[in-house]
């Protein structure tokens, strides 16, 4: 018989949300066969509620996934979990400040991914990071095994609690090379001529303040950003100081994923702002894309890219590499980041690395 596995911690499938969403999809779709798997969505945040995807049962909680009931969401996710499941694997820590008290009633197996270092982030209040670095000590310290996506952070998880953890990132494998298509042009005129590409969450942590300051600065090549410019009062002051910046394109959410793939898949350079959240999916997916990646100059996207990419740590840093741009250097980086991912960042081999945890 099948073991029976449960997973904790995504808005809902099929992956529209974000990386842990886009994990399970991955899981699902390459693990079906080997267990029973159920995944836990938020019916609150889900538009349609199918009963199974990729061979998975979903079974939908009325309580949203995002925001403070985020922690609510998973504790009753876990809960319901703990009836039949053997495994429950869960993703991020906000629902495990009761994993102490159900590692006394339970004997099933806990299998937590820690995401990033939550507690940093700058959005979070005082009470909130005191929250999160909480549950983040209860999670390492009670669950059977922790997921690290990144070496940073698990050299940080052995450093602060002296537990040893499983090294396991993210696919990228799954963005594609596509050719514009013929009328795509009309609606994205830029694509006409070589562009420099961004696609991410308008946060503090993701430095596009830096990036479209660069940007403003040199003519050399046009800067395409497609993210959640209305999310925040971050995202809304820069879209109203850079919108009518010529050579600037800001985007708003794309969701249809052919239009998404033609615009970052031929752009000529992948700018990656991200300063937090260890190993992120957007990064992996551009190297996976052969892209040459510009990346924010943190320990994570080093690591990542096995240094094979280049780095800025300010505007001026930024404005410079891009007003000395080689097109020939970029398209070696390109390839030798495409070689990285085809070795560390594919689905399959990502899906074999967790079941070696699931039991």
């Amino acid at each position: 018989m099948s073991k029976k596995v449960a997973i904790v911690g995504t808005v809902g499938l099929p992956a529209k949300y974000g990386g842990f969403e886009t994990l399970a999809d991955f899981l699902t779709l390459h693990l079906a066969q080997q267990y029973e798997l159920t995944v836990y969505c938020s019916s609150k945040d889900c538009e349609d509620t199918p009963k199974m995807y990729n061979g998975a049962q979903l079974r939908y909680v009325p309580i949203r996934a995002n925001g403070v009931q985020s922690i609510l969401y998973d504790v009753v996710s876990i809960f319901r979990a703990l009836r039949y499941a053997d495994t429950i694997l869960i993703l991020g820590v906000s629902g495990c400040v009761v994993l102490p008290f159900l590692k006394l009633l339970s004997c099933r197996r806990f299998v937590v991914n820690i995401d990033g270092l939550e507690w940093k982030r700058e959005k979070w209040s005082g009470f909130a990071k005191w929250f999160l670095k909480l549950s983040e000590k209860l999670a390492v310290s009670s669950a059977d095994f922790i997921i690290t996506d990144n070496k940073v952070i698990q050299d940080y998880v052995l450093s602060e609690y002296s537990k040893p953890s499983s090294l396991i990132a993210y696919g990228g494998d799954q963005a594609s090379k596509i050719a514009i298509n013929y009328d795509t042009p009309t609606r994205y005129p830029f694509l006409k001529q070589s562009y420099a590409f961004s696609v991410c969450r308008i946060e503090p942590e993701n430095n596009l303040h830096m990036i479209l300051e660069a940007a403003s600065q040199s003519s050399a090549l046009p800067l395409v950003v497609v993210g959640n410019w209305d999310a925040s009062e971050y995202g809304r002051t820069l879209r109203a100081t850079y919108s009518s910046v010529d050579g600037i394109h800001l985007l708003g959410p794309i969701y249809d994923q052919s239009d998404l793939d033609q615009l970052r898949s031929n752009c000529q350079l992948y700018l990656h702002g991200h300063s937090a959240g260890g190993t992120n999916p957007s990064l992996v997916e551009a190297m996976s894309l052969a892209l040459p990646v510009f990346a924010f100059d943190v320990g994570y996207n080093r690591e990542t890219t096995e240094n094979s990419g280049a780095y800025f740590s300010s505007s001026v840093e930024l404005s410079g590499m891009l007003a000395s741009l080689d097109e020939l250097a970029l398209k070696g980086m390109g390839e030798k980041l495409a070689h990285i991912a085809a070795r560390r960042y594919r689905w399959e081999l990502i899906a074999a690395q967790y079941s070696k945890l699931l039991g």
